[in-house]
């Protein structure tokens, strides 16, 4: 008589979504009371004290910003599995995806700059337009050719980087309400976490609907959000213009950004947590799918994504407590977190659970530093050099990237455990550039940490 062993299919526990869900809720719903006696306005929250004019642009951004990290979000949902139905290989998947990489250095880096020239309206548009080509080019196109999607995607990943941030900064500027600036950026991080989410509901559910032409839906859908953001974009976004001229524009961008050390270890910071998130993006399903292990990879994503709104919550308890922490301080605790996280999963071998809740300690941890980056950006960073130095930061990032897929992903030379090893030792770099920061950076009782 056989015996039939059945191989048992790993997934989160649904009470994980439920605490990930009412977590967040509960730090939203507890947040007024705590700081509501604290120095620091909480725009957001006090609705009496704001502006209804600001409340309509607040409202619009973030739904607009819901929009854009939806379509971002909707090209990489089905991923590996949306190139293997159009017959490709996995060597063209991971040269597709160096060419990417190669397209995000080399254009990318250089938008951030073109954008304090020529505006963030017209770098935010070609963000519209860059996903609008990629959803008509897939919806005609019965095989199309992944090069263009990938270079197309890569670039406007870059603009999304940097070209909604510098809007906000500017709108606040002009509203008179830059002291809103920190609830406005992890508002922006938050809602960024749940647009992702509800791409990927969204993708499985038009996928699922559309029968044999399983992705033509979804390109409909990345055609119709584009549509939405390219009018809305074209017609309520107001701008100056920039008068600056190119040599004027480099003057000031040597002396106020590559002059400033507290820059440099600000771009620092952002280009090793940049190519740590995208280690893990590639990374976490093999990891957890090691030795053969059966796992329901898609109930999984939205964990992370969970974690990560509740991280992203956190950003105003530390700023806006009655106590407030500096940003330095907190994010070099984060840095370190997320390195110990990235250097246990590189070597050492975990259950699936345990791996998954590292991988949410890691998102959570990224939900936290993501903003908090963005206002210390807005404590030194001029408004009009903004663009350069965000896309200039991340240009390492790219590079490391581009090394890591062609020797790890095409030549299959270096290991997956190397690869997120040099990632946790970046977070460690970061942690220090943070603690050089705090030496080097502002009096703590300087209106901007007021931020």
């Amino acid at each position: 008589m056989g015996i039939v062993i059945e191989s048992e299919v790993w997934e989160p526990n649904p009470y994980l979504y439920i605490f990930l869900l009412f977590s967040s809720l509960f730090s939203l719903t507890l947040l007024p009371h705590f700081t509501k006696n604290s120095n620091r306005t909480i725009g957001v929250f006090d609705l009496s004290s704001v502006p209804a004019s600001f409340r309509r642009f607040q409202g619009s951004l973030l739904l607009i910003y819901s929009l854009a990290s939806v379509m971002e979000g909707l090209g990489s949902v089905f991923g590996e599995f949306e190139y293997a139905s159009y017959g490709i290989s996995r060597e063209q998947i991971v040269l597709s995806l160096c060419v990417g990489s190669a397209a995000s250095l080399l254009v990318g880096s250089l938008l951030g700059i073109i954008g304090d020239l020529i505006g963030q309206k017209k770098v935010c548009l070609l963000f519209c337009v860059l996903h609008l080509l990629v959803g008509i080019w897939k919806r005609l196109t019965m095989n199309p050719c992944v090069w263009v999607a990938s270079i197309c995607l890569a670039v406007a990943s870059s603009i999304f980087s940097f070209g909604f941030e510098m809007w906000v900064v500017a709108e606040h500027e002009k509203l008179g309400h830059r002291q809103a600036l920190s609830d406005t950026f992890w508002l922006m991080a938050f809602s960024e976490s749940a647009s992702h989410i509800g791409s990927q509901i969204l993708a499985n559910s038009l996928a699922s609907s559309s029968g044999e032409q399983r992705f033509d839906f979804l390109y409909t859908a990345a055609i119709f959000l584009a549509t939405i953001c390219l009018i809305y974009v074209t017609r309520e976004w107001k701008e100056s213009p920039n008068v600056a001229s190119i040599g004027s524009y480099r003057m000031s961008f040597s002396g106020n950004i590559i002059g400033d050390k507290r820059i440099w270890l600000l771009a620092w910071a952002q280009a090793c947590l940049q190519f740590s998130i995208m280690v893990v993006w590639i990374l976490w399903a093999p990891t957890v799918v090691a030795d053969g292990r059966e796992v329901r990879l898609g109930m999984i994503y939205p964990c992370f994504m969970g974690a990560r709104m509740l991280g992203s919550t956190a950003v105003s308890w530390f700023t806006g407590g009655p106590s407030p922490v500096r940003s330095e301080d907190y994010l070099l605790y984060a840095f370190i977190v997320n390195a110990i996280v990235l250097s246990i999963a590189a070597y050492d071998y975990q259950e699936i659970g345990v791996l998954v809740t590292l991988f949410c300690i890691f998102h959570a941890c990224v939900g936290l530093i993501l903003p908090s980056l963005a206002q210390l950006r807005t404590m030194y960073v001029p408004n009009e050099l903004r663009g350069g130095m965000i896309s200039l930061s991340t240009a390492p990032a790219n590079a490391a990237m581009l090394i890591v897929l062609i020797q790890g992903g095409y030549h299959r030379n270096v290991g997956n455990a190397t690869i997120m090893a040099f990632a946790a030792f970046g977070l460690f770099s970061a942690a220090g550039c943070m603690h050089q920061l705090k030496k080097w950076g502002k009096h703590p009782h300087q209106n901007w940490h007021k931020l």
